[in-house]
């Protein structure tokens, strides 16, 4: 998920919650000065919607490459953490508890589990949002953007990951209705025939961008998180859809979305966003490197090569205007299917993502793990607290994603109410 729909689905969910805080988040959309943001912090744009999620994906690609990241990388990742475990999208004051003027973020929340498990000496603070995780589980096994929102495939699976990372069984985690997360995965997943048939979208009342839901769908339905590696053996049943009453064939019909969408031209679009000069649909890299990791897990190798080749090719323009997340993305999709991150295309994406924080430690260094946990102690101190750039047509395409995707997620809400 690029750093453009993680503020459009915070748009979408503070409409939907009715969150105040919508408005004002618009307020500093383009980068802060680098004077104003936190030590430890990757990358220099503005984080107000992406600072805990391109940390978490900074570390855990680190991680992933076998670099240690800065202690100081780490700090500033626990250090969002509010007092009942979850996370925001980012708080600038972590000095104040966490209050209903800070929204806490599923999606930030699962990617942070996701890289202090992988970093270790940070049980204290995954055991805390994995319980909050699981607190705020929707009646229908899922996970919503924020809490009390629908849910959607994207935080469902990103939660999953979560909850895989951290030694759990993510088929035990059950709401009060007794549905697991893969129950809700698969209400997402479309049936074969018509427009994007076999696809997972965002929600059904609400379909999304769905080569993004769908890669993140059927990463999850083999209980895996964003950091996967390729899997064992190879889906041979084809690129046809075929019926699906399970999350297997489900997941079967979803990569072969995937793998026919990318058979032409190995990458996937986005359509231009209302207001734009230019209607042309652009290049998608970020979809394009989670459908790498999605096919691979699947076991797809061989339709994952051509959007790799494509990936090695053309995005390092891409990577190094989005920055942290961006660069972890495509060490993910090399990683994944068997490519050297540190030669991609020409680019050492791993000496690039450090270049974008503090620098790791060397080789042989202490590991964080030490500091991790006496920070984890100082968060449970807490526990009586209250709890790139975009010129203005992408701000407005911004909005009206969030006026579309609210009057969707309104509406379905209410059918479920009436």
């Amino acid at each position: 998920m690029t750093t453009l729909r993680r503020c459009a689905a915070a748009l979408v969910a503070s409409a939907v919650l009715g969150l105040t805080a919508a408005p004002a988040a618009l307020a500093a959309p383009s980068p802060a000065p680098s004077s104003e943001l936190p030590g430890g912090l990757y990358g220099k744009s503005d984080p107000t919607y992406d600072g805990v999620w391109r940390q978490s994906l900074a570390l855990l690609a680190q991680d992933t490459a076998g670099v240690k990241p800065a202690d100081e990388a780490v700090t500033f990742l626990t250090g969002q953490q509010c007092a009942n475990g979850g996370f925001p999208s980012y708080r600038a004051d972590t000095a104040k508890g966490c209050d209903a003027a800070v929204p806490l973020d599923t999606n930030a929340s699962g990617a942070a589990v996701q890289a202090l498990a992988a970093l270790g000496g940070q049980d204290a603070a995954v055991k805390k949002t994995v319980d909050w995780l699981k607190s705020v589980q929707n009646e229908d096994g899922g996970w919503g953007y924020n809490p009390g929102g629908a849910s959607d495939a994207n935080s469902t699976s990103l939660v999953i990951g979560a909850l895989a990372a951290a030694g759990e069984r993510p088929a035990d985690a059950k709401s009060p209705a007794g549905k697991t997360p893969y129950d809700a995965l698969l209400t997402f997943a479309k049936p074969c025939g018509g427009e994007d048939g076999g696809a997972f979208v965002y929600q059904v009342e609400s379909p999304g961008m769905v080569a993004d839901s769908t890669a993140a769908a059927v990463l999850a339905s083999h209980g895996k998180g964003l950091a996967a590696t390729g899997g064992d053996a190879g889906d041979v049943k084809g690129t046809d859809c075929e019926k699906a009453t399970t999350l297997d064939g489900a997941a079967h019909n979803g990569a072969a979305y995937l793998a026919n969408g990318l058979a032409k031209t190995g990458h996937f679009d986005t359509p231009p966003m209302p207001g734009a000069d230019d209607s042309s649909p652009k290049p998608d890299f970020g979809n394009t490197a989670d459908a790498v990791v999605a096919l691979s897990v699947q076991g797809r190798a061989e339709q994952a090569e051509k959007p790799l080749e494509w990936l090695r090719k053309n995005s390092a323009a891409w990577a190094k205007e989005n920055g942290p997340a961006a660069y972890a993305q495509l060490i993910f999709a090399a990683r994944a299917a068997g490519a050297d991150p540190k030669d991609f295309g020409g680019t050492d994406l791993v000496a690039a993502l450090s270049a974008t924080g503090p620098a790791p430690q060397a080789a042989g260094a202490k590991s964080p793990a030490a500091k991790g946990d006496e920070q984890a102690g100082k968060d449970d101190t807490k526990a009586d607290d209250d709890s790139s750039s975009f010129t203005n047509w992408w701000i407005v395409g911004v909005l009206f994603v969030a006026a579309v995707g609210a009057g969707f997620l309104l509406s379905g809400r209410r059918k479920n109410q009436s």
